[in-house]
């Protein structure tokens, strides 16, 4: 799918538009406020008879409401119109949920080639050019790899977006390496645990490597047991699968003048180990236990197609399962992590953050500006806050600023949390060094307390809990059922910003 931006007048554009489908957001008209530019260009460049027929069919423009009109013999033969409410308070992510209902729309027209004007003022041009043309193509993904006779689903060849500056190409260009990206996010969340293993997750790496130019280490059990990590290790004990530790890094074109890391949770199966999951605990959908695995590896994939400047960037996972075996670690083993850190297992369903330990040990010790972990922690983060907010935690008010601002711009939304120092205090273990799980009260929050002790102190450090995020069961906007691949536009939105250079502790 191939993005233009057409910077015509909205008259000229609208009235001459030569392809097959031509979409246009309208605001809801109100006898109190002037009729918006675009839907008075919209009625002279389709005449008088277009506004009866919108009367016939009762449009209202109200949010999400969207019609098709269909002109047999006229040029463009179909006109998408898409209602977006009173434009008070009209934001990017409305602007990005109007632009998938366009698409979808087109893609039941059989649309081939498509024009999209929508009114973008108050917002960055780039910025609203980049929204729309990522939510057409990321509404419209459809995996279907796993079905015996897929379904054909024609998409547009190309989406020309009318009225926004020659300026915003270069923005437009970024899309398509962005949402490969979420796209490869999406698969590896969806796919079964019987197809993504550890593995499969270091071939998915070096495939990466290969493609764009990347760097690639896969540190075997044998090396990890050299480098001492008895945490990841642990987890990793009672699968008949091996562990893969991957390391995969970007080195730009003229050297880097700031290094960050993201870290990605990779259990490709989290069984809950002898606290086993049951009934009602979703064990059937703990494929995406390594959500934060690949929005790291997709997020990877952009920014080797993108190639930002001046920035390194390390990608770590440690991937494996969590099973059980006669070899499996029991509750109450003690393990001893890579910086000498001494575990008491409470909880081997609480395995996620012992992987990371030993990750965040191994991302630290690689001297980085700035690193970010994301993982599908904890299920109080979704009880807190729910499907479409991911939690953030941070010792870094400057990096937290960041991922937050790129976060927005990406349609990916990032709440803060606290790291309250008095909650440490529930990880205390009477035989080790910490408990791995702390009381059931604000468990998002120890839980990220404990991943603090494995990081660097004054290292700007943030860790995102995507649990609620990774999967939609109904799908949102231009997400749709399933894997969402969150994360991946934050994490190229901040790497290619430039932002990770201005950071304070």
């Amino acid at each position: 799918m191939q993005f233009r931006c057409l910077p015509d007048a909205l008259s000229t554009a609208l009235g001459q538009w030569s392809g097959d489908t031509l979409a246009v957001g309208l605001f809801a008209s109100s006898e109190e406020r002037p009729e918006h530019p675009l839907r008075s260009e919209l009625l002279a460049a389709f005449g008088g008879d277009l506004q009866q027929r919108l009367e016939q069919r009762r449009f209202k423009a109200k949010p999400g409401e969207c019609l098709t009109l269909e002109r047999l013999g006229a040029s463009p033969r179909s006109l998408i119109l898409v209602g977006l409410g009173e434009p008070a308070g009209f934001d990017l992510d409305d602007l990005r949920a109007a632009a998938a209902s366009v698409a979808q729309a087109a893609a039941a027209a059989a649309a081939e080639d498509l024009a999209v004007a929508m009114p973008c003022e108050g917002f960055e041009s780039a910025a609203a050019g980049r929204a729309i043309a990522e939510a057409v193509r990321l509404s419209l993904y459809s995996d279907q790899r796993f079905k015996s006779e897929p379904e054909p689903r024609p998409l547009p060849a190309v989406v020309s977006l009318i009225g926004l500056p020659a300026s915003c190409a270069q923005a437009l260009e970024a899309v398509s390496g962005t949402c490969a990206g979420v796209e490869l996010a999406r698969q590896l969340v969806a796919a079964p645990p019987n197809v993504v293993t550890p593995q499969h997750l270091a071939d998915t790496a070096a495939a990466i490597a290969r493609d764009h130019g990347l760097e690639l280490r896969v540190l075997e059990r044998d090396a990890c047991e050299a480098l001492g990590m008895g945490a990841y290790l642990g987890v990793a004990q009672g699968s008949d699968l091996a562990p893969k530790f991957i390391h995969l890094i970007y080195h730009p074109a003229g050297g880097a003048q700031r290094r960050v890391v993201l870290v990605g949770k990779g259990l490709t199966f989290d069984s809950g180990g002898y606290n086993l999951k049951t009934a009602g605990s979703q064990i059937e959908m703990m494929k995406y236990d390594m959500g934060g695995s690949a929005a790291v590896l997709g997020a990877a994939r952009a920014i080797g197609e993108l190639k930002p400047e001046a920035v390194e960037v390390h990608v770590i996972v440690a991937a494996c399962e969590n099973m059980i075996s006669g070899g499996a670690v029991h509750p109450g083993d003690i393990l001893t992590a890579s910086n000498g850190t001494t575990i008491e297992i409470n909880n081997t369903d609480a395995e996620g953050r012992l992987t990371l330990a030993d990750a965040l040990v191994y991302a630290c010790k690689l001297e980085p500006d700035a690193v970010v972990d994301l993982a599908t922690l904890t299920g109080a983060c979704v009880i807190a806050l729910g499907a479409e907010m991911a939690g953030l935690w941070s010792c870094s008010d400057g990096l937290s600023r960041a991922l937050q601002a790129a976060g927005a711009a990406s349609g990916e939304a990032l709440w803060p949390m606290p790291l309250r120092r008095s909650y440490k205090a529930g990880l205390k273990s009477p035989v080790a060094d910490l408990k791995n799980t702390g009381p059931r009260p604000g468990g998002a929050i120890t839980a990220a307390l404990f991943l603090q002790d494995f990081v660097t102190r004054d290292l700007p450090w943030a860790h995102l809990d995507i649990a609620g995020t990774v999967w939609s069961d109904k799908g949102r906007s231009l997400d749709p059922a399933g894997a969402t691949g969150f994360g991946v536009r934050t994490l190229v939105n901040w790497v290619c910003s430039g932002a990770p250079v201005a950071l304070q502790a």
